[in-house]
């Protein structure tokens, strides 16, 4: 209210009350932290349930994919279909003296479907397999790690999935560990984002 000098007048203006410098801090703080709890869920999010990125660490998988390429993979298309073979997947590594180190192979076979390497070509039930992706090197059998024996035809069990790199003679894949689990896949590689001279889908 206003005081003219002839009392209160309850309708002349009163110019409004500035907010203190304390309490404008600590607004501007907490929409900055507020701001980057969003982000920080919204990465989190993403990275659990959309896509990762991962470099590749190793050859096993040149000429499709070289060491040091950065590539997304994606968690959507399995939440409502398997991986078949000719995807290119990232899993958990199933070799106990890796554990949680994630590895990138492709689906060669799935449960129930039986693999044999016969002089250096794969057979899928009995089938031999196109894949100009080896570029035509040999696929010859691997000394299983410690405790794991292989033998040739071997059936998938269900559940499983049999993982080779494209670069066979430098890869440690299903050839080495086994089957591995379908639940340890953690998404599909879909595309190269660096570098720029390996841009491209997968």
């Amino acid at each position: 209210m206003y005081d003219n000098g002839y009392g209160v007048d309850p309708y002349a203006y009163q110019p409004p009350a500035r907010p203190s410098r304390t309490a404008g801090f600590l607004r501007t703080v907490l929409s900055v932290l507020v701001l980057i709890v969003l982000v920080v869920l919204l990465s989190w999010g993403l990275r659990t349930f959309v896509f990762q990125a991962y470099e590749i660490p190793s050859g096993s998988m040149e000429e499709t994919i070289m060491p040091g390429d950065m590539v997304f993979s994606e968690k959507i298309t399995y939440y409502g279909s398997d991986p078949k073979p000719g995807d290119i997947v990232t899993f958990e590594d199933p070799d106990p003296e890796h554990s949680g180190r994630i590895l990138i192979k492709r689906v060669i076979a799935t449960g129930g479907q039986t693999v044999d390497l016969q002089d250096g070509r794969v057979y899928v039930d009995g089938q031999l397999q196109d894949e100009p992706y080896t570029r035509g090197e040999p696929s010859f059998p691997l000394t299983p790690y410690y405790g794991l024996t292989i033998d040739y035809p071997y059936t998938v069990p269900e559940g499983g999935l049999w993982v080779m790199g494209d670069n066979r003679t430098n890869s440690q894949d299903s050839r080495y560990f086994g089957a591995i689990k379908k639940s340890s896949v953690t998404g599909k590689a879909i595309f190269i984002y660096w570098p720029l001279t390996d841009v491209g889908p997968l």
